[in-house]
């Protein structure tokens, strides 16, 4: 579901121009020789493994009395790669309301952390967990993934194509110690998610979650945190929640569809036999795995909302989380204005389930590639229609924002408002009049629009 691609792909060399035909097949014969009787070939690419760094001086998150409830996960580009003026840029852009800002350990922006046991290599995560405090964060930190020796690789090397692969069981206790040298290295972060979409706990012989493995793990994980400090908040199981068009034996389906039951199970089991929990985290996408988009957009939104109120009653009304949320196929080609109405409709069923939290997956690129959804300009840091969303969001709707009731007389108009203020999305590719709140409002084909209550 999520892009994997922990760092920039390197390419073969391809071979020098200069030689000829017979030399290029006598280098291949040799090529050809040594790798067949050199034994044991490791993969992936070898490390050189610097010298310890002292750990980063963080400024405190800033205080607040009300949680943001919105914010976003960092991917392989961000802001700290930008040029000097485009990631000052994009600080602003992400600080200005400041977020929920999440960083994975490993992947995503961030090298193998401890590429030999007990030596550690976090130079990319201190860049990283830097630029989210300087632009405000409210930090998280997604414990996964697991360095090679971890899941049955080479010491001082990285498979980056092994990076979904969960560490063996016999070497959870040190993935454990790992988590616990982050918490240390990182005292202002108080809030961590433990693995990423059960990557590699798939049972294929089951045909279902190996929910008991991961449990084992998070239990590990979560012990090791709160030694390190009893404050920490620690969430799973961190499972993405797939659905269908149609199916039978799941206790939870809608008009956008019918959940799997395997992922709902994976959940319970979780929930039964976790050692503790501060909150309850899942990712998902409103697309169906089987027929997309179902029955359209807007419609299949209304599964966030209702994945969210079963995650609350099956866990005791822990705060739930949306790690990650999707609400189209990579290939699609809206436009941003319905991207962007697509996205606000979905803020809006997170609102409503009553969410603690829901982190975008900020598809950030490179200077010069298009960036469909971003949240600033790639190489020169300003601001996108994605970002002022989450903005306005973060300022007005934080958790626990008690929401009113405002309806508007063109269906075709979605409305969130609290006492003060609201937001509109028009969901249709027409302009539209609608009254709402007893002002009448024209909005332009997928429109998102903010404005002040009417409370006289």
């Amino acid at each position: 579901m999520i892009p994997t691609n922990g760092r920039h792909q390197r390419r073969r060399p391809s071979w020098p121009v200069a030689l000829g035909a017979g030399c290029v097949a006598l280098v291949l014969l040799v090529v050809i020789v040594v790798m067949a009787t050199k034994p044991d070939k490791p993969r992936g690419e070898a490390l050189r493994i610097p010298p310890e760094q002292p750990a980063p001086v963080l400024q405190e998150p800033p205080a607040g009395k009300e949680w943001p409830r919105w914010g976003v996960t960092h991917t392989e580009f961000s802001g700290d790669a930008e040029p000097a003026g485009a990631g000052d840029a994009a600080s602003h852009v992400l600080s200005r309301v400041p977020l929920v800002q999440n960083q994975h350990i490993m992947g995503w922006g961030a090298d193998n952390p401890e590429p030999v046991p007990g030596r550690h290599d976090f130079r990319n995560l201190d860049r990283r967990i830097r630029f989210m405090a300087d632009s405000q964060a409210l930090p998280v930190v997604t414990l996964c993934c697991a360095p090679d020796w971890m899941k049955g690789g080479t010491e001082g090397r990285t498979d980056w194509g092994a990076l979904e692969t969960a560490p063996k069981r016999e070497r959870f206790d040190d993935f454990a110690k790992l988590a616990a040298t982050v918490a240390r290295r990182y005292p202002t972060v108080k809030h961590y998610m433990v693995w990423n979409e059960f990557k590699g706990f798939w049972n294929p012989g089951t045909n279902r979650w190996d929910a008991e493995a991961y449990t084992e793990l998070y239990n590990k994980v979560y012990t090791a945190l709160k030694a390190v400090n009893k404050d920490i908040k620690v969430g799973g199981p961190y499972i993405p929640i797939g659905s269908n068009r149609s199916g039978g034996g799941s206790e939870l389906q809608g008009a956008w569809g019918v959940v799997d039951q395997r992922d709902l199970d994976a959940v319970e089991y979780w929930i039964d036999h976790k050692k503790g929990a501060d909150f309850i985290v899942v990712d998902g996408a409103s697309m169906t795995k089987d027929a997309g988009l179902f029955p359209d957009e807007f419609t299949a939104l209304g599964k966030f909302s209702a994945v969210t109120t079963w995650l609350r009653e099956k866990s005791g009304n822990l705060p739930v989380w949306w790690a990650e949320w999707y609400v189209a196929p990579e290939s699609t080609d809206w436009t941003e204005e319905r991207r962007t109405a697509v996205q606000t409709v979905a803020m809006m069923e997170f609102a409503t389930g009553g969410a603690t939290t829901a982190l975008y997956w900020n598809p950030q690129r490179k200077a010069g590639q298009s960036c469909a959804g971003c949240l600033w300009r790639p190489g020169r840091g300003d601001e996108l229609p994605m970002a002022g969303i989450l903005s306005g969001f973060t300022k007005w709707f934080p958790a626990g924002t008690p929401l009113v009731t405002v309806t508007s007389s063109d269906p075709k108009v979605r409305v969130l408002a609290q006492q003060r203020q609201l937001v509109m999305a028009n969901t249709s590719n027409a302009a539209v009049t609608a009254t709402v709140d007893g002002k009448s409002f024209t909005l332009k084909p997928y429109e998102v629009r903010w404005s002040e209550r009417n409370r006289a």
